[in-house]
């Protein structure tokens, strides 16, 4: 199986950025993070991070001919602006996971609304960064179960 996780924009800033609400974790540890679970899980991993929606459009796209089985996505503030990313994901139809690390559902008004969610197959919201791990293996364990039909 392969992985794609992307990150949005300020992910790159985790351990600086709002610690109260992203925690102490730099974006290193992130990865670090989620090398040993793509490991522990047998996948191929690949990780991007930017801060420009246009490049994260592109990857996205990019994942559909490089055979991704799978994209984890934090797509940062772009979750409550961007129909670009939701068409991205429409398009490629690759089964998708969106991540949020604070939970979103008890933050700003503004935060309340995902243009993503509808492209996704599920959305962890507020598991700090182990939210990741759990769509990895959501992704996973969905793959497999595709593989043995």
């Amino acid at each position: 199986m392969k992985l794609l996780v992307i990150n949005g924009p300020n992910l790159n800033m985790l351990g600086i950025r709002e610690p109260k609400h992203y925690g102490k974790e730099s974006y290193e540890d992130l990865l670090e993070k989620l090398a040993a679970h793509a490991e522990k899980l047998g996948a191929e991993l690949l990780c991007y991070q930017s801060n420009h929606e246009g490049a994260l459009v592109d990857r996205i796209q990019e994942a559909y001919f490089e055979g991704v089985d799978g994209i984890v996505i934090n797509p940062g503030a772009y979750t409550h602006t961007s129909i670009a990313l939701l068409d991205a994901l429409s398009s490629v139809s690759i089964p998708t996971v969106e991540v949020h690390i604070s939970d979103v559902s008890r933050r700003e008004d503004f935060r309340q609304i995902s243009y993503l969610r509808a492209a996704c197959v599920a959305t962890i919201a507020g598991h700090g960064t182990d939210g990741y791990l759990e769509a990895m293996t959501l992704l996973s364990e969905r793959f497999k179960g595709a593989k043995q039909l």
